[in-house]
């Protein structure tokens, strides 16, 4: 028998999801036009107050800040016409530096929505579709998702909770930055040791050159970038090697980690940090399994089914089954060695 009050219920959860949906272009034309930073700096503002600070179209700007405030982006006051950005909603949409900072999610998001032509046809032949073959700013939005956790947790953390790795790359140590993208990760390490040689290693040409152009802009001296895969960059005698959030996207995980285990000294590390999963899928029911659920379908699994071996373990593989890969690699120790609601870190040990 049909349950009314759950039928009700479940009709306020998707009206919240389509909401959402619909709300993507919005908050990303928030972000390009400038409007979350000028509420940021100098808000509460009228909507024509916010037109003249960001030179937008008035009318345009009253119909986005009642989307805004409709959608809890944004307060509204009515007694004084103004719209407030609070302090909140601040480090979400206005703060690149911020932990929770979200935009790249939102480009994530339009990403996959142009790829659904792409990805639709793969359901049913169960062929890959490669990551060169995606929307190319699939590349930009993913690199802008993953920065705010390297930003602030790689250095000042994740680094440290590995086994003497810090004081290795304090004394100066050789690292292979894998699957670099646009270089975030590799920059933000080069920059914290200059006494270590960085160099990152991409498949994607396009994205080598954005990490070169990123770390000429931060005057790093000690990163170079080239293109080269997971299974044949040609590092040797390296104490870290580093996979950010790349291994499960691979179709031979376990061919990349023998490659790994050869190319590091005998007491070397691997460092591959993973979005954040439990083992079981009831683990991963979660906001945050549902958002690497999505992308998974859209990006990780179509990557890897389009390489050789598919291994096709996707974003939320786990600790278990990644850790399996990096044994079956030749690493004798594997552990977590630290998490955050995002991302998992694990380490491994010849």
């Amino acid at each position: 028998m049909l349950d009314e009050a759950r039928l009700n219920q479940f009709i306020g959860q998707v009206l919240g999801d389509l909401g959402g949906a619909l709300s993507v272009a919005l908050v990303r034309i928030g972000d390009r036009l400038g409007l979350y930073k000028a509420l940021q700096a100098d808000g509460p503002m009228t909507p024509g107050e916010l037109a003249a600070k960001a030179g937008i179209a008035e009318r345009y700007a009253r119909e986005w800040l009642s989307h805004q405030a409709a959608s809890g982006y944004v307060t509204y006051d009515p007694a004084s016409g103004k719209f407030t950005l609070p302090p909140e909603q601040a480090m979400v949409f206005a703060d690149p530096e911020s932990p929770v900072y979200m935009q790249g999610g939102f480009d994530l998001a339009a990403a996959m929505m142009e790829n659904q032509a792409l990805i639709e046809p793969a359901f049913r032949n169960g062929k890959g579709v490669g990551w060169g073959s995606q929307s190319q700013c699939l590349f930009c939005a993913t690199g802008r998702f993953f920065r705010p956790g390297y930003h602030n947790n790689l250095v000042g953390s994740w680094l440290h909770a590995l086994d003497g790795v810090a004081a290795k790359l304090d004394a100066g140590a050789a690292v292979a930055d894998v699957g670099c993208g646009h270089g975030f990760s590799t920059v933000l390490m080069a920059k914290a040791f200059p006494n270590s040689t960085f160099t990152g290693y991409d498949f994607h040409p396009g994205s080598v050159e954005q990490a070169r152009t990123h770390a000429r802009q931060h005057g790093v001296a000690n990163a170079r970038f080239e293109v080269g895969t997971a299974a044949g960059f040609p590092g040797r005698d390296l104490d870290l090697v580093t996979f950010f959030d790349c291994l499960h996207d691979m179709g031979d995980p376990a061919g990349a980690a023998r490659h790994v285990r050869q190319a590091l000294k005998p007491d070397g590390h691997w460092m591959v940090v993973e979005p954040a999963a439990g083992d079981a899928l009831e683990d991963n029911l979660t906001p945050v399994g549902r958002l690497y659920y999505a992308a998974s379908t859209m990006i990780c699994v179509p990557a890897s089914l389009d390489q050789p071996g598919g291994a096709a373990l996707g974003a939320q593989a786990g600790f278990s089954r990644l850790s399996a890969v990096m044994r079956e690699g030749g690493f004798s120790q594997v552990r977590k060695a630290a998490a955050t609601p995002f991302s998992m870190v694990l380490e491994a040990r010849p």
